[in-house]
This record gives structure tokens, sequence and C-alpha cells, in this order.
């Protein structure tokens, strides 16, 4: 019987993105697994079990990064990141396959030339070894080419990731107790993801003086000294009484927010995928996003593009897909419609035929 080991260790933080495809993969790979596979997952500890009795589990520690037991026909690594490889002594079956989010890392001005130049050699390791790399966009896979070399004999495959929030579970209201109760009674734009200097969220505080009657949420994880630099923004603009910065919300609160925004803004430098855009997509709201790496491979022609970050430019562009979304009855459910392309069966279905292949290799 053919065998898969999938690294999920990354379930120990629910709140990333990684953590998030952990979950939702695994779940949907359970459910399409073929009768004849055997699977078994990687977790952090206490998560054995989080995908039922008919699976194995390996709990991740510090030794299990020098030696995985077990033979296997295909050991997929679900980001480049990953310290869980095969041990060619041990596992001296396994086919691993790799999958490259993004290399956001050769943006980051706080990384020297000589950290970058080092990531790029412990990637370029793990490629060496792999038998299969997929992408989760096809900018990341046109970066990876340009920074690394893929063997002619590698497949190199994109496979997008998938949106899991469901409108239906919507609350229909929020805690009296909730910092957000009282300030979204308001109309409110919506930004979803960590408060980071990539995110570029900064360029949408003057859009407070621009729309006198919006607030603005950004939520998402906030310890970085961005969000404060924010903050003080705001102060010196005088729009601080309608800016939120809540922090980490939980996923009853995220739907909220998303079902009642009136436009989703997302001027975000740098994108392995974009996972909130096609999730507020899925509430059919107005996506107004960057035209920066992978963001229009998500956003599509139904998105609203910020060309540049020019407060007056940015303004027209607001004001304009606002006016342009009012008056189209369609664009509510075409958004949905390009969302639903993103889903994690399609996805877990595309893997699954990569699995296959790689074991009758």
């Amino acid at each position: 019987m053919p065998s898969l080991f999938i690294d999920t260790e990354r379930l120990r933080d629910l709140n990333s993105g990684l953590g998030q495809v952990c979950l939702h993969l695994g779940h949907e790979l359970v459910r399409q697994r073929p009768s004849d596979w055997i699977l078994t997952f990687l977790v952090p500890k206490g998560k054995t079990g989080v995908f039922g009795d008919s699976v194995a589990y390996i709990e991740a520690s510090w030794q299990r990064k020098l030696l995985i037991p077990g033979q296997y026909d295909v050991w997929h690594c679900l980001h480049q990141d990953s310290v869980y490889l095969p041990n060619p002594l041990v596992n001296k079956s396994a086919k691993l396959m790799l999958t490259i989010y993004d290399l956001n890392f050769l943006e980051r001005a706080d990384y020297s030339a000589a950290k970058k130049e080092r990531k790029l050699a412990r990637l370029q390791r793990k490629i060496n070894k792999a038998s299969l790399l997929t992408a989760g966009s096809g900018f990341t896979a046109s970066v990876v080419k340009s920074h690394l070399h893929i063997p002619d004999t590698t497949p190199f495959d994109v496979v997008y990731t998938g949106v899991a929030v469901d409108p239906k579970n919507t609350p229909s209201a929020l805690p009296a107790t909730s910092p957000l109760h009282d300030f979204t009674q308001s109309p409110f734009l919506l930004f979803v993801g960590v408060i980071h200097p990539k995110k570029n969220v900064h360029t949408l505080l003057p859009l407070l003086e621009a729309f006198p009657d919006y607030r603005l949420v950004l939520a998402g994880p906030d310890r970085h000294p961005y969000a404060q630099h924010i903050r003080e923004q705001a102060e010196k603009l005088g729009v601080a009484d309608r800016l939120l910065v809540p922090g980490s919300v939980d996923e009853a609160t995220k739907l909220w927010l998303y079902a009642r925004c009136e436009a989703f803004l997302f001027p975000s430098l740098t994108e392995g995928f974009g996972l909130p855009v096609a999730e507020a997509m899925t509430f059919g709201k107005p996506v107004f996003i960057s035209n920066l790496t992978s963001l229009p491979e998500v956003g599509g022609k139904e998105a609203y593009y910020f060309e540049n970050f020019e407060p007056e430019t940015m303004a027209k562009v607001l004001h304009d897909g606002l006016h342009d979304f009012g008056q189209n009855s369609l664009r509510q459910e075409r958004l949905r419609k390009r969302a639903a392309s993103f889903s994690w069966p399609s996805v877990a279905g595309e893997y699954w035929k990569l699995y296959e292949g790689l074991a009758k290799k």
C-alpha cells in the first residue's frame, strides 16, 4: 500500500496562514484519500487525533528534526522552511515533495545580503533533494526560478491555496464587550493581516481624511513596532478616533468583519498568495488591492487595483470603485464565483494527483 508523510507541524499556530493551510488541507486530504493509501501526519505536541482515527500521527520534537521513523513513498513538506526532511539512511524510499509559498525574505530591508544568500542556499539544498516542487502562485514560481536552480528533471507545478471561510457561519452580532462592537456601528473599511511594513497599511490612513464618513479596522497581529507607528501617524493626521487596531481576532469576529465592511483594502507590497483577499471576495465584498506580486492572480478582473500609493490616486480608485460596485448588480456574484475557484477540495484533489504520480515513479 502506498504511504504519504505530510508535515503539518505548523498547526502549532492556527492564527497563521500556514497553520490554516495545514488544518484545512489535512482534513480534505483525509476526506479524499484513496482507499489503498496510508497517511501519517507530523503534528505539534497535543494535536494527535486532529485529523481523525483513520490516519497515523508522529508528534514533532527537537529529536524528530534529526530522525523520523518509518518508510514512506511520498514525503510532503508543506512549506519551504520546514526542518523535517527525510533521512536517506532511514526513509530510503521517500520521494520529497516541497511546497514553496514565497521568497518574501528577499524584500526585507532588515536582512543583510549575506543573510538572504544563506537562506537561498538552505532552500537550494532542499530543492536539490526534491522529486517534485509546487508553488503557491505563478508569481512565486517565477521568483523561485529567477533566484534558484531548478533541475530540468524536477517538475514544478502551481497549486493555489484554498479558502475555508463560510459566510453561513457569520455570527448575527458581536459580543457587547468586544472593542469592535460600538466602533463598527458606523460604515467601515477593513484590512485583515499582520500589521507589518510589508503590508503597507500606513498608506490607508490618508483615505480616512478623504472619506470622513468611514472608519478603518486593521485586524491582525500587531506586535511589530510598525503597528505603533500606524497609531502615531493616525494621531498626527487627526483620524485616530476613526481607526481601530484590535490585534488578532478570532474566526467568528473575522467573519463578522468581512460580512459588515463596506470594502476590503489590501495594499500589500509582497504576497505569496493573498488569502484575505480571496476570503473577502467570498463575501462578495469589493476588494481594493495592490497590483504587485501574486495579488492580480487572486483578484483577477474583479478586483480594483491601486497602481501606486499616492493619497490622491488611492482615494480616486476607492471612490470610483465604490461607485462602480454600487452600479453593477452582478459584481457581487462574480466576486463570489472567483473566490469559489480557490477551494480546498480542488487543492487537495490536485495534490492527490501529484502524490499518486510520484508514488508510481
